[in-house]
């Protein structure tokens, strides 16, 4: 698709484009791979162990989306075994910072919601 005749992007909008990728990124894997990605670059097996719980098979299938979507670059290492690496692209840092500022907000906010969690348990 011709990125010069593209309309603007409006996540609301039924048809955007940008919809599916605001989903790649913010999806229950694509925001942890992102994160896992912001301080260096990682092989497939570091990312498994840092992303805890996400088969192989979906981190792969996130990987590639990501990929797809330019937020990430994938590196084919010349070695015997041949090694691949994943590190993120400028757009996929510039999308990321937000994503980390969300994470510590929510981590740092993990009392009141359980709380809050707690609370709605109680009166429903």
């Amino acid at each position: 698709m011709s990125t010069d005749r593209l309309p603007e992007a409006d996540v609301f909008a039924r048809e955007c484009p940008s919809r599916p990728v605001l989903q790649n990124i913010t999806g229950r894997w694509g925001v942890l791979v992102l994160a896992a990605l912001v301080d260096d670059t990682r092989r497939f097996s570091e990312l498994r162990r840092r992303v805890d719980g996400v088969s192989e098979r979906m981190l792969s299938q996130t990987l590639q989306t990501l990929e797809r979507d330019g937020l990430i670059h994938r590196a084919v290492l010349g070695t015997i075994p041949p090694h691949v690496e994943y590190s993120l692209t400028d757009l996929g840092r510039r999308i990321t910072a937000p994503l980390l500022t969300l994470i510590d907000v929510v981590e740092e906010s993990m009392p009141e919601i359980v709380a809050a969690q707690d609370e709605y348990d109680r009166t429903h």
